[in-house]
């Protein structure tokens, strides 16, 4: 969201004439794309945007390439409760730069709750239809200012790009080759020190903050990796942040009750009018009783699934430390007489090689779940090796720390005590690994069944999607404020706290339902929410079967997860 500011000055230096349209200057350059609207949903369209100067273009069935090849600023498409297939396109052309700019608006048949559903899906703005020509208008004209912010810090961004390599050029040419001509040289020696002389202060300035911040992140970063002391009330705030995302993250009693609430008002409205009301209400009972049918019927498959494969979900705990990259030492917490830690004047921990403090270590929680009778547990790369791609540690290994996977326990539900692991494989063409159980397999455990075929995953079909959001945060905050005062107030590290939760059968993972929005080559599209500690979590469809593995959420777009489809565990496995 851009500053408010900043936008009521641009509506005031924009006035608008009195048919409501903007100003012809800028009408070259707007256009507009209706993609995949039905022929009903197109007319209202074009009649609500007639006389506005719009260049508009109609199309069906594009890709995202060919998305980016018509140039439009603004995108309209339409979606419904039962296709959901124009959420991998929105997904992919957020995702990529050349895209990422143009706005979306959709539309949708419903009310708040499918409005709700098309804003995670990465919508930038959603209306109902049918809706009112005027404020349609509105909606789209509102799109194309919102999106002038970000053009122009685009703008500057490259502009500051092409300084940079101005500078680059000015020292090229001042360190090489200046001397063989004693004439020739004098005037670009000149021009070239003129051009230094005016981005030297940029190049200053540029290599100090660039400097300062690495230094300020890798020392963010050391504080909070540190794991060696526990901060108590740190640890259940985090629990209590838990327990409002997970709220938010089980959305389907909510939309159950909202739909009953609007088939209640549909059917006093009918009632009102004599019984039986006209046909768009008779038409809006039967959709609302519909999508109530469907949330109970995906309701029992869930409960379903849980039943029969919850108990072979388990939260996999990693503990990663650190060693110097020259040395071969591992990274210790520099600590004072009294054990300890050392901070300094901003209150970040301070690192050692040589010392009696504790190591460094990083506690990592994600989902697996068991597939074979040889103890072998599905998981994501970037669970087995946290340090995989991950952006946060980059920093930290650049400046010479080399990670490793001290250890792996698998926490399955019902049982008092965590399973030892190893690594067994990684793809190397998927975010997808597999863990290997140490001795026996828990007692009662049901394998979970991989289904690759190609219609075992279609868009607009139901999924459950089990696992641990939010990792121990999420088990503290589902447990009680008692009990995790109780746990974390009497445990002096995390494993302790792993351990306690497993003792008093609290570790049990979280269920949520969706659907698919599209089905791709390499992921698999779906809004079943989640967070970071559902990675390596099972995608099951309504059969029961699993058909992906959850590794991502897109930043930005709550309703828009990614899982890897199970071809590639299924390769792993074999």
């Amino acid at each position: 969201m851009y500053p408010a500011r900043r936008l009521v000055h641009r509506l005031t230096a924009c006035r608008l004439p009195s048919n409501g349209s903007l100003p012809s200057a800028k009408l070259s350059r707007m256009k507009l794309l209706l993609l995949n609207l039905s022929p009903p949903e197109a007319q209202s369209v074009n009649a609500a945007l007639a006389g506005q100067g719009f260049e508009i273009l109609e199309q069906h069935s594009l890709d995202v390439e060919q998305v980016e090849s018509l140039q439009a600023q603004v995108l309209v498409t339409e979606a419904s409760p039962s296709d959901l297939t124009c959420c991998g396109l929105i997904v992919q052309l957020k995702a990529r730069e050349a895209s990422k700019g143009i706005r979306i608006l959709m539309i949708v048949q419903g009310g708040a709750l499918e409005r709700a559903r098309a804003l995670d899906l990465g919508a930038d703005d959603v209306i109902s239809s049918p809706f009112d020509a005027a404020e349609f208008a509105a909606r789209i004209r509102a799109e194309f200012r919102d999106r002038e912010p970000a053009e122009e810090l685009r703008a500057k961004l490259k502009e500051a790009q092409q300084r940079e390599q101005l500078a680059e050029m000015a020292v090229e040419t001042l360190s090489g080759g200046v001397v063989t001509r004693k004439r020739a040289w004098v005037l670009p020696a000149i021009l070239a020190l003129c051009v230094l002389t005016v981005v030297a202060t940029f190049i200053t300035t540029f290599s100090y903050q660039k400097t300062r911040k690495d230094t300020l992140q890798l020392k963010s970063e050391v504080a909070r990796l540190s794991s060696g002391v526990i901060q108590q009330s740190d640890l259940l705030r985090r629990a209590e942040q838990a327990r409002l995302a997970l709220n938010n993250a089980t959305p389907d009693a909510a939309a159950r009750a909202s739909l009953q609430a609007q088939s209640d008002e549909l059917k006093k409205k009918m009632a009102a009018s004599g019984g039986s009301g006209d046909a768009d209400l008779r038409r809006q009972l039967a959709e609302t009783q519909d999508r109530l049918k469907r949330i109970e019927s995906d309701g029992k498959i869930a409960e379903t699934i849980v039943k029969t494969y919850g108990s072979s979900v388990c939260l996999l705990h990693v503990v990663v430390e650190f060693l110097d990259r020259n040395t071969g030492k591992p990274l210790l917490l520099a600590v004072d007489q009294l054990g300890k830690p050392l901070l300094d004047g901003k209150g970040m921990v301070q690192l050692d090689l040589d010392g009696n403090g504790p190591h460094l270590q990083l506690d990592v929680f994600g989902t697996g779940f068991l597939v074979r009778k040889d103890g072998r547990l599905l998981t994501n790369h970037h669970v087995a090796e946290p340090w995989w791609g991950n952006d946060e540690l980059k920093v930290l290994i650049e400046y010479g720390a080399k990670p490793y996977a001290l250890s792996y326990m698998a926490y399955f539900p019902g049982k008092a005590q965590g399973f030892a692991a190893k690594l067994d494989r990684i793809s190397a063409q998927a975010d997808v690994a597999t863990l290997r159980l140490d001795g026996t397999m828990p007692p009662q455990a049901t394998l979970l069944d991989l289904d690759d075929h190609s219609d075992a995953s279609i868009a607009g079909e139901s999924v459950v999607l089990i696992g641990y959001p939010t990792g121990i945060e999420g088990i503290l905050a589902r447990a009680g404020s008692e009990a995790a005062q109780q746990i974390a107030g009497t445990s002096s590290n995390v494993p302790q706290i792993v351990s306690r939760l497993a003792q008093q059968n609290l570790i049990r993972p979280t269920t949520t339902q969706g659907h698919i929005g599209d089905v791709l080559k390499d992921k698999i599209v779906y809004d079943a929410a989640t967070t970071s500690g559902g990675s390596g979590g099972p995608l099951f469809n309504h059969k029961g079967k699993v058909i992906g593995v959850n590794f991502a959420i897109l930043n930005g777009f709550g309703g828009s997860n990614l899982a890897v489809p199970v071809r590639y565990a299924n390769e792993l496995l074999r």
